[in-house]
Order: C-alpha cells, then structure tokens, then sequence
C-alpha cells in the first residue's frame, strides 16, 4: 500500500470519526423554537412552543417528580405547559406584559407543542420578549424565537444570560 493510500484512509477514518462525535453531541444539544404569529384573520397573536419530546422527558421527571410521564400523562403535559407559560412573556413598548392564555397543547412526533395566544393591541410598535423554559434547568439551553407577520421574519435567540430580547416593527399595514 503506498503513503498515498494510507494517507487518503487516514483521513477518511477521521472523517468519520469526527461525524459521529457531532452527531453524538448535536443529540445532546437542549433547543426549543416558538414561533410568535401575527395572524391577520384573527387579529391575534398566536404563540407555538415546539420543545424536543426527549427534552421534556427529562425536564418533567426533574421539575415534578421522577415518574413524571408527559407522554400519556394529561396532568403532566398540563403541568409542563404551565411551566413553559411562566417562563415566557411578551412585553410592549411600556413593558406591560400582554395576557397571553394557553389554548392546547400535545405530543407530536418527536416534539411536545405549547400553543399561546392574546389579542394584538392596536398600536404595537414592538415587543420585549423573555423566555426562560428549561434555561433554569439547563444553563445550555437554546430558545430560538421567530416572529412572523410583522414584515421580515425576525429571529431571537435566548442563550448563555440573555434575559430579554426586543424586536421593532415598522409601520406596517
């Protein structure tokens, strides 16, 4: 076998090697998305908290009690949504918090969903928005927003300290 050869296996070895060390630890990343929806035929604002199924395992077995069990268990798919509700808030420009209400939740897949919504206010030129779901169990924890309706879509990402995080919307009809 000449230098070439090994050399050219060699490297494809680390290759792999380096693929499945990304793949182990991209498992162990905590991540959760919301979206924040201006819906223009309800004149709501719809808000969608998509955590990881695997995520809110653990995280009710540590919140509530070891045999916690979100997958068949309604009063601890409750319980979570609740959690999940009081760690979020949508704030306006006087950062008066908007009363958002739980209106479902469910086991989806891979995925556990929190849905919230409020009415738009009438003259909202922006929002502060704190989400602190699983931050206080794991610093690690990443919550990816996106708000959607409001011209662009805007993209906030919750990580290390972040608290709150502020978008502005141009006057747009």
């Amino acid at each position: 076998m000449s230098c070439k050869s090994l050399r050219i296996i060699q490297l494809s070895v680390a290759l792999v090697l380096m693929m499945a060390a990304q793949a182990a630890f991209a498992h162990q990343i905590k991540a959760a998305i919301t979206t924040v929806l201006f819906n223009p035929h309800t004149q709501n604002i719809e808000v969608m908290h998509r955590f990881n199924l695997h995520d809110a395992e653990h995280a009710v077995k540590a919140l509530f009690d070891k045999h916690a069990d979100i997958l068949d268990d309604k009063t601890t798919q409750k319980a979570f949504a609740d959690y999940v509700a009081a760690r979020f808030a949508l704030l306006n420009a006087d950062a008066e918090s908007l009363a958002l209400k739980t209106v479902g939740y469910e086991v989806e897949g891979k995925f556990f969903w929190v849905y919230q919504e409020t009415a738009e206010p009438p003259k909202l030129e922006g929002l502060t928005i704190r989400h602190d779901a699983l931050r206080d169990l794991w610093p690690a924890q990443i919550n990816t927003l996106n708000v959607e309706g409001k011209g662009d879509i805007k993209t906030l990402t919750f990580r290390d300290n972040v608290e709150l995080l502020s978008v502005e919307f141009k006057h747009h009809h």
